[in-house]
């Protein structure tokens, strides 16, 4: 069972040790699970009339959160699906300003955009199982640095865990 004291510091870029950090001591599938079922509970326990709350200026709203959560784990499964099957490519950066603003997120129903979030990590759930052990350790390029898609794993479910505690502690 793989962890995230498995991962080689060359497996990411030094910017996402901090989401790896917060991934917790979860191995790599139970993490995965376990993370997704937690983030259902919290975001189905948030009210209707703090959902599209901002608490400055500029800053995105839970909803947008949300939707933000949802977009960054496709990004980042299609990277780690694309590295395991060996694709040589360089995956460039995405803007997640952008994406945000462009999903109009505020305007979808919280049921929605649930219905959306369960469905992605299902489906990332059941890619990062179909993965041997040698496709995990596979390194790749994204954003210009190494990437492996055990890497994106924790990166993902870290990802997850800060944007949860800073709604937490901004939002409610």
């Amino acid at each position: 069972m793989m962890t995230k004291d498995d991962l080689a510091l060359n497996e990411y870029n030094p910017y996402y040790k901090q989401y790896v950090q917060k991934a917790g001591d979860v191995t790599l599938s139970k993490g995965l699970k376990d993370n997704g079922a937690a983030t259902i509970i919290f975001l189905e326990s948030i009210s209707e009339e703090k959902l599209e709350y901002r608490y400055e200026v500029g800053k995105w709203t839970i909803k947008e959160i949300i939707q933000h959560l949802i977009d960054t784990e496709r990004v980042f499964a299609y990277r780690a699906l694309c590295i395991a099957r060996k694709d040589k490519a360089f995956f460039p950066g995405y803007d997640q300003d952008e994406y945000v603003v462009s999903s109009e997120a505020n305007a979808r129903s919280m049921s929605s955009l649930m219905i959306e979030y369960k469905a992605v990590r299902l489906a990332s759930i059941a890619l990062f199982e179909s993965f041997s052990n040698e496709m995990l350790k596979q390194i790749g390029v994204a954003s210009n640095s190494n990437l492996s898609p055990r890497a994106v794993a924790f990166i993902t479910i870290g990802h997850e865990n800060h944007h949860c505690d800073i709604m937490r502690e901004r939002y409610l």
